[in-house]
């Protein structure tokens, strides 16, 4: 997106002379979204309604005191907090997770999600390792506790958990220079060393990975569904070539395929995906042209419980997480597109470039925030 036609539609936004934006259609055999219903209503009717934006922004950046403040001055009222503890203890009772739930409200502020602890990290540092090992019966152990995490956040009024499948974590090559002297996460697929050939996880076939994703989902989802608590897998990052996959493990949720895949596997409207718009990106060939007809695809479907909302430059095996405004993907039309199915979530920074003297991220967030709210507004009037 040029800066400024972004300018220029937030103008027209606010003055209130957005023209509607018409949405283009569902694939084929998929139900049409609220806003795709309401055209048509407006169709036969003649008349035309102004259709809200439910998006909200939102941030996985923490839950300290300290951040909660920084959020609440900038208008962040949802998030996701911090990991409450690498296992099931006292953070994770009940009890425990109202405070926190209760420590957030406090600052006006909604926890709308929390994270179990499988996140994105390289098998040796996993909080539970032996759920992607494969391994009984610690596996079972580890499931166990998950499901009794499922429990807990109902009982104390968290909706949503988020969690990883991974084996090798996020793999990056050397970082590249971006705008302004920023520094642009990087992966190129043939720079990458794999060295050693193997994790310490072994060759891992796709059949065998799909196995353990499908143990794990066939045990949780049902608990899920029971206590209502939506489940967000995070895709793989990066996706890594088919059949060669990186140091002999095949990353089967690293690919748009993989993903269609993954949530047949238990059909509940709790089985869903932690959309991160910057990793699928990262596995298509063009996505400044493809990434909007998959946003259609698994918001048409109800799967997305939450989006990551950044941009890249490059493509499949090839490309830099850039700054909000200055990748290959237009997030405005993107921004158009979750209004369009209907997307009533949190939209998150996720990674965002280093700059000198931002230590801690907080400008670059702050930046992407502003981005954010301000995208939400422009199609909330159209």
């Amino acid at each position: 997106m040029e800066r400024r036609e972004f300018v220029c539609k937030l103008g027209s936004s606010l003055a209130g002379t957005a023209a509607l934006s018409v949405s283009e259609a569902a694939p084929p055999g998929t139900e049409r979204s609220a806003s795709e219903r309401e055209v048509q209503s407006e169709h036969q009717s003649g008349v035309r309604t102004r259709r809200a934006a439910l998006m909200k922004v939102g941030t996985q950046h923490g839950s300290t005191n300290e951040i909660l403040r920084i959020l609440a001055a900038f208008g962040v009222n949802n998030i996701c907090s911090s990991l409450p503890s690498m296992r099931l203890d006292e953070n994770w009772s009940v009890e425990g997770l109202i405070r926190l739930r209760e420590r957030v409200e406090s600052f006006g502020i909604s926890l709308d999600m929390v994270p179990l602890p499988l996140s994105s990290h390289y098998i040796t540092k996993a909080e539970m390792p032996h759920i992607m090992l494969g391994k009984s019966p610690e596996r079972d152990r580890e499931i166990d506790a998950i499901c009794q995490m499922v429990r807990n956040a109902a009982r104390a009024g968290i909706p949503a958990l988020k969690y990883n499948m991974s084996i090798l974590g996020v793999v990056r090559t050397g970082p590249t220079p971006g705008r302004g002297g920023a520094s642009y996460s990087t992966f190129a697929y043939e720079k990458a060393k794999q060295d050693p050939a193997l994790t310490e996880a072994g060759p891992v076939s796709a059949e065998e990975y799909w196995e353990r994703i499908t143990y794990f989902l066939k045990r949780v989802i049902p608990v899920a569904e029971e206590y209502k608590v939506r489940m967000a897998c995070h895709p793989h990052d990066p996706g890594m070539p088919r059949n060669k996959g990186f140091r002999r493990v095949q990353t089967v949720l690293g690919s748009v395929q993989g993903l269609k895949r993954f949530i047949e596997i238990t059909p509940s409207k709790y089985h869903g995906i932690n959309f991160c718009q910057g990793t699928v990106s990262e596995m298509l060939q063009k996505p400044g042209e493809e990434i909007f007809d998959v946003i259609r695809y698994f918001g048409s479907r109800g799967k997305i419980f939450n989006v990551h909302f950044r941009n890249i430059r490059g493509r499949f095996l090839s490309f830099e997480e850039t700054f909000i405004d200055d990748g290959d993907v237009d997030m405005l039309k993107a921004m158009r597109v979750y209004k369009e199915i209907g997307y009533d979530g949190m939209m998150m920074p996720d990674h965002v470039p280093k700059i000198p003297g931002d230590a801690d991220g907080y400008q670059a967030f702050a930046f992407t925030f502003g981005y954010i709210k301000a995208l939400i507004a422009a199609v909330d009037l159209e």
